[in-house]
């Protein structure tokens, strides 16, 4: 059955995508921990982050590396949360975060209720930052 982050990849759900290339994109959660919660998510259909290859999770932790250095910057966290993933969508997901506490690797620590616009004010700073970056190839323009 296709998952919920393939509908996402292939278009078919809206999503805010901050990273795209062949092996792999990164878009803004709809449930982030802080703004610019990102997941980074392989094309690949696979359960279990033990069960991918491991040039491709290098491939996935590079990706997240470069987020994750971009929302600190934006957001001037203390730090950046990782959390790899794969239990409320069965889809090998990397979590990464803008992180300040660690109570925020809690469940409790999720927003519910983040609004679309905070969403896409999130998503144009952390897209602007990843092209200061230099990684204007592989960010989408939306």
């Amino acid at each position: 059955m296709t998952t919920l982050f393939t509908r996402i990849i292939r278009g078919e759900l809206p999503g805010r995508f901050i990273w795209r290339d062949e092996l792999a994109v990164a878009f803004l959660t709809i449930e982030p921990r802080s703004p610019g919660h990102t997941l980074v998510v392989p094309h690949e259909e696979t359960d279990r982050w033990l069960d991918v290859g491991e040039q491709t999770m290098a491939h996935l932790m590079a990706i997240a590396h470069k987020v994750g250095e971009a929302q600190r910057e934006e957001w001037q966290s203390d730090r950046a949360g990782l959390m790899i993933e794969g239990y409320m969508v069965p889809h090998l997901h990397i979590h990464v975060w803008p992180s300040w506490s660690p109570s925020e690797f809690h469940p409790t620590g999720i927003d519910r209720a983040a609004t679309p616009a905070d969403l896409d004010a999130a998503a144009i700073r952390l897209r602007a930052r990843m092209r200061s970056h230099g990684h204007d190839r592989f960010v989408p323009a939306e």
